[in-house]
């Protein structure tokens, strides 16, 4: 073999040793170019809208986040708090990537052209509720008739969870004296006696009433329809372009929620860290936080569900809507959902 030849050949070996310790070198932040997706490239930016108010009801997502589930799937997530409504119409314009949303704000929205996709179901339960306190002589949806009811404003879930309560009992809104509350304190209007019954969830203002003293009577919509309830948005453009970290973010989300619905404490503590103020509260917050975990499953309470979308609710629930006039275009059951839970739908 020529001279040249030979040297060669005795260098490819020493080459070769350079380029795979190269090629492992630690990178910024102590990844490994070699350790495998999550570390070959950037994580995926994915912004998230939760709801108006931080707390202990977002345990999954914070804890989620601080146990670097998110991290693991290669995501990079930021959380913003938004109304229901306004993160319907910025998930819809792509400025949010994931928000969490009523099913029965979807409808109406997709009706409308927003080209959103329920791609996750939350809370299997529906939580929106109207309360009061039992002396309030309230026992029904009838007995509203000619009372002074609180709700957050003539929008969202509480609003058509409201038309459909009270279309159930042939009532109209306008049967009952609607009074506002853009700060969400009708619960506390409730307490106060400045309004006989209000809006709420099934988890928190009817908790909280509880641990006054007095006793909630809570009104549920289930009783007359299993409406969609709370559960992750994102655009169409959003979930064609960024699938895999949408189902990333959802099987975080889920894996969260198992754990914390095994030991609550786990998810307080990651909420405590999110929200440091609710440590002032942490009895009343565990009480919400356990209301909530119960609502993630779907009625029977099988756990194994959670994220599972019911399209048969979903249809029962385009009807009526429709049937309400909150419908103005027609939808489809496959235009409103895009299961990436990978579980079975019902």
């Amino acid at each position: 073999m020529p001279r040249r030849a030979l040297a060669l050949a005795r260098a490819i070996p020493t080459l070769l040793l350079i380029l795979i310790v190269a090629g492992c070198a630690v990178q910024p932040g102590g990844a490994t170019a070699s350790s495998g997706p999550a570390g070959s490239s950037p994580p995926t930016a994915l912004t998230v809208g939760l709801g108006y108010i931080p707390s202990v009801q977002f345990a999954p997502f914070y804890l989620a986040d601080q146990a670097g589930y998110y991290r693991d799937a290669g995501l990079a997530v930021t959380f913003q708090n938004k109304i229901d409504p306004d993160l319907v119409t910025l998930v819809g314009q792509g400025a949010i990537d994931i928000g969490v949303a009523d099913g029965t704000s979807v409808i109406p929205a997709v009706s409308q052209g927003i080209p959103i996709r329920y791609v996750a179901t939350i809370y299997g339960t529906y939580p929106s509720i109207v309360f009061a306190k039992q002396s309030s002589g309230i026992k029904s949806a009838a007995d509203l008739r000619g009372k002074k009811l609180g709700i957050p404003g003539k929008y969202g879930s509480s609003w058509i969870m409201l038309q459909a309560l009270l279309d159930s009992v042939h009532l109209k809104p306008d049967d009952l004296t609607i009074v506002e509350y853009p700060d969400f304190g009708q619960g506390v209007a409730v307490q106060q006696g400045a309004v006989d019954a209000a809006t709420g969830f099934a988890n928190n203002e009817p908790v909280q009433l509880q641990l006054t003293g007095a006793t909630p009577v809570i009104l549920h919509v289930d009783d007359v329809i299993a409406l969609p309830g709370p559960g992750l948005i994102t655009s169409a453009t959003t979930l064609d372009a960024k699938h895999n970290a949408v189902a990333g973010f959802v099987s975080a989300t889920l894996r969260a929620m198992t754990e914390i619905a095994a030991d609550p404490t786990k998810g307080l503590d990651a909420a405590i860290k999110a929200v440091p103020e609710l440590a002032s509260q942490r009895d009343t917050q565990l009480a919400i936080l356990n209301a909530t975990i119960a609502t993630w499953a779907p009625p029977g309470g099988d756990r194994t569900r959670y994220g599972a979308i019911d399209r048969a609710g979903w249809q029962a629930s385009i009807g009526y809507l429709t049937k309400l006039g909150l419908v103005p275009n027609p939808v489809t059951v496959d235009g409103l959902v895009r299961d990436v839970s990978g579980l079975p739908a019902k």
